[in-house]
């Protein structure tokens, strides 16, 4: 298990890079500030929040396995708010 400082960077990072397609998709589109887009990014942001509050929860019986779903859990919503970025092109 990478560290958790490495797991919060990369909740960060891909989150981030999602905001940006957004953004990028919606100036190809020419749709700025399309409803659907600042939806996409109201839901990355509240995934982010509740990705780090996951993490930071130390009241969990095995942190290893925890961290490893928070991951996981990344990669999943992370799956989904990309298939609903292509959508919107």
């Amino acid at each position: 298990m990478a560290s958790i400082k490495n797991l919060k960077k990369d909740i960060n990072y891909v989150l981030g890079d999602i905001i940006e397609a957004v953004y990028i998709t919606e100036l190809a589109t020419q749709k700025t500030n399309s409803e659907e887009g600042n939806a996409i990014i109201e839901e990355a942001i509240a995934t982010f929040d509740e990705l780090i509050a996951k993490i930071n929860n130390k009241k969990v019986e095995n942190r290893k396995s925890h961290l490893k779903e928070v991951s996981k859990e990344l990669e999943v919503k992370a799956g989904a708010l990309i298939q609903k970025i292509n959508q919107l092109a």
